[in-house]
C-alpha cells in the first residue's frame, strides 16, 4: 500500500515542496525514513507513532518506508510530521487520495495528536503559493501569521483527529479569516519627548530618521546616547504592508514571531559587545538568519561600539552597502536580506571623559588613538552622520517643559519619506541613503555657491569619495525635511558639519 502527501522545507526564507511517500509492506513492524532528514526529522517517526495510537486511530503493524522527495535535498525542521502521520494513515486506507491531494499539510504533533505551532510557516506559504498551491492545513498557532497571505486558504488545524476527519469527509475545519493586520500597531512605552536638551542630537536622530541614514554617537558617559537611539523607532515611518510581510519571514524562521502575528513595527535589535560575528551575520550548521537580518528594515544599535571586536565590526561593511547578506556553508549558500540601519554609539575614550569640559581624562593619547583605532576608517566611511554629544546640563535637567514628542517628530519624517517616494518612483530605490553612486548627482544637485562650499570642505576634511556621496544624500534628507525643494547653502554646511566630526577624533 503507498500514499504521498505534500509538505515543505525551507533553505533560507525560501521553501521548496517535499512530497513525502509511505510505503506499507510485509515484514516485521519498523519504521524507516530516507531522503536526507535531520534528526528533528528522524525523530517524527516516534511522535507520529504515539499521536496516532493516542487519537485512536490503528497504527499499522507492518514495514513503513517513508521518502522525503527530492531525496538530494537536505531538510529540516518539525513541520512534517503532520504530513508524515497523513501519508501513514493515507496508505492503510482513511481519506480520499484526491482530496488529499489537494492540500500542503505543516505541523509538529505533541504525543497526544495536538499539533504545535512551527518555525518559518509564512515563508513556507508564501513561497509554495508562488509555485501554484493554494490550500494549507496548518497549526491552529500559526493561524494569524498564515491568514495574511492573498489567494490561499488556509485551515488551522488544533489536532490530528480533525485534519483525519476533513480528509475522509466526517467534518469540515473552517477556513480562517484575519482583520486588517496593520491594524495592530506598537503603542511604545517611551517617547522622543523624554529627551532632556540635546538639541543638535535629536535633530541628528531626525535626519537619520527622515533619510534611512547610518548614525554615530560620540560623548561621555550619562550623556544620553543609548537613551536616545532606543527612542528613535518612535520616529521612524510606518512600515507598508510589503515591508511588513519581509520582517515577519525573518523573525518566523527564527522562532521569534511574538503571538504569529503580522510584524507591523520596525526591528530594534541591540546586541551585546560580547556577539560573535556568526550572531550577527547569521550562519550555523543550518545558516539562520543573524541580528543585521532580524534588523531588517528597522534598527541595528551597537552600544559602545569600540567594546566589539574589530573583526565582528568589519563584517559590517558589505552588507551595509548591499542590503543584503550572503552565508556560504558546507551545507548550503544562503542570500538574507539585511536592509537596516546602523546607530552606534561610543565613548570618546576609555574612560569616557576625553575632551569632556566637567571631568578630567585619565588616558593617555596612547590609550585613546588605540581605542578609537577599533573603529575603522573604512566602516567610518559608511556612517553618514557623526554626532557629537555633549553632557546634559543642570539646568535642562530640571526643565519642566518637555520638547517635541514622537508623534511630532514622526509626521515631519513620514513627510519627508514622502517627498523621497514620489521622486524615486519606479526606480527601486526606497529612501535618500539607498540612492545609488552612479544616481548622486541627478537627485543630489547643488548650486554654484552650495558646490564651491562642499569643494572647500571636501578639501578641509580630506573626505574620500564615498564620504562626500554620504555628505550629498544627507543634505538632500535635510532639504526634504525643510519641504522637498532643491538643495541649498545651509543644507550642505549641516550636512558638513555631521560628517566632520570624524576628522576631530581620528585625525589628531
Amino acid at each position: 500500500m503507498y500514499a504521498r502527501v505534500k509538505t515543505c522545507s525551507l533553505e533560507g526564507l525560501d521553501g521548496f515542496v517535499v512530497e513525502v511517500e509511505c510505503d506499507l509492506s510485509r515484514g516485521l513492524p519498523r519504521f524507516l525514513m530516507v531522503g536526507l532528514p535531520d534528526a528533528q526529522i528522524r525523530e517524527s517517526g516516534e511522535r507520529v507513532h504515539a499521536a496516532i495510537k493516542n487519537i485512536g486511530m490503528p497504527y499499522p503493524q507492518q514495514r513503513i518506508t517513508v521518502n522525503l522527495s527530492p531525496a538530494n535535498r537536505r531538510k529540516d525542521g518539525s513541520q512534517m510530521d503532520l504530513a508524515v502521520a497523513v501519508s501513514i494513515l493515507a496508505a492503510e486506507g482513511f481519506g480520499d487520495p484526491k482530496v488529499i491531494d489537494d492540500y500542503i499539510f505543516l505541523g509538529e504533533l505533541q504525543l497526544n495528536g495536538e499539533i504545535s505551532a512551527i518555525r518559518g510557516a509564512l515563508p513556507m506559504v508564501i513561497s509554495l503559493r508562488e509555485l501554484g498551491y493554494k490550500k494549507f492545513i496548518v497549526p491552529k498557532a500559526n493561524e494569524n501569521e498564515t491568514a495574511i497571505v492573498r489567494d490561499v486558504s488556509i485551515y488551522p488545524a488544533s489536532n490530528l483527529k480533525e485534519v483525519v476527519s476533513l480528509l475522509t469527509g466526517e467534518s469540515t475545519i473552517d477556513e480562517a479569516v484575519v482583520e486588517n493586520p496593520m491594524d495592530h500597531m506598537k503603542t511604545y512605552d517611551v517617547d522622543f519627548a523624554d529627551i532632556k536638551g540635546q538639541s543638535q542630537l535629536k535633530r541628528a536622530l531626525e535626519v537619520a530618521a527622515a533619510g534611512a541614514h547610518n548614525l554615530l554617537m560620540i560623548g561621555p558617559p550619562g550623556s544620553g546616547k543609548s537613551m536616545s537611539a532606543k527612542r528613535l523607532p518612535t520616529i521612524l515611518p510606518r512600515m507598508a504592508f510589503e515591508e511588513a510581510i519581509e520582517v515577519t519571514k525573518i523573525y518566523s524562521v527564527s522562532g521569534l514571531l511574538a503571538e504569529n502575528r503580522l510584524m507591523t513595527e520596525r526591528p530594534f535589535r541591540s546586541p551585546h559587545h560580547t556577539a560573535s560575528g556568526v550572531s550577527l551575520i547569521g550562519g550555523g550548521r543550518i545558516p539562520k538568519p543573524g541580528e543585521i537580518s532580524l534588523a531588517h528594515r528597522g534598527v541595528l544599535f551597537l552600544d559602545e561600539i569600540p567594546e566589539f571586536q574589530s573583526s565582528v565590526l568589519e563584517v559590517l561593511r558589505q552588507p551595509m552597502e548591499d542590503g543584503k547578506i550572503h552565508v556560504a556553508r558546507a551545507t548550503a549558500s544562503l542570500e538574507f536580506p539585511a536592509d537596516f540601519q546602523l546607530i552606534a554609539s561610543m565613548n570618546p575614550c576609555p574612560c569616557g571623559y576625553y575632551q569632556d569640559p566637567n571631568h578630567e581624562c585619565s588616558c593617555s593619547m596612547q590609550q585613546i588613538q588605540k581605542y578609537l583605532g577599533k573603529i575603522s576608517h573604512p566602516l567610518l566611511d559608511r556612517i553618514d552622520l557623526q554626532v557629537e554629544v555633549k553632557p546634559i546640563s543642570y539646568e535642562d535637567m530640571k526643565e519642566t517643559v518637555q520638547g517635541e514628542d514622537s508623534k511630532t517628530v514622526r509626521e515631519r519624517v513620514e513627510r519627508a519619506r514622502g517627498y523621497q517616494k514620489a521622486r524615486f518612483e519606479g526606480t527601486g530605490i526606497m529612501t535618500n541613503a539607498d540612492i545609488p553612486d552612479r544616481d548622486v548627482e541627478k537627485y543630489c544637485c547643488l548650486s554654484p555657491s552650495s558646490q564651491k562650499l562642499l569643494d572647500m570642505a571636501y578639501k578641509k576634511y580630506k573626505f574620500s569619495g564615498r564620504s562626500l556621496h554620504k555628505v550629498l544624500k544627507v543634505a538632500r534628507t535635510i532639504a526634504d525635511l525643510r519641504d522637498g525643494g532643491p538643495i541649498t547653502d545651509q543644507d550642505v554646511l549641516e550636512a558638513v558639519r555631521y560628517k566632520s566630526v570624524e576628522g576631530k577624533y581620528w585625525s589628531e
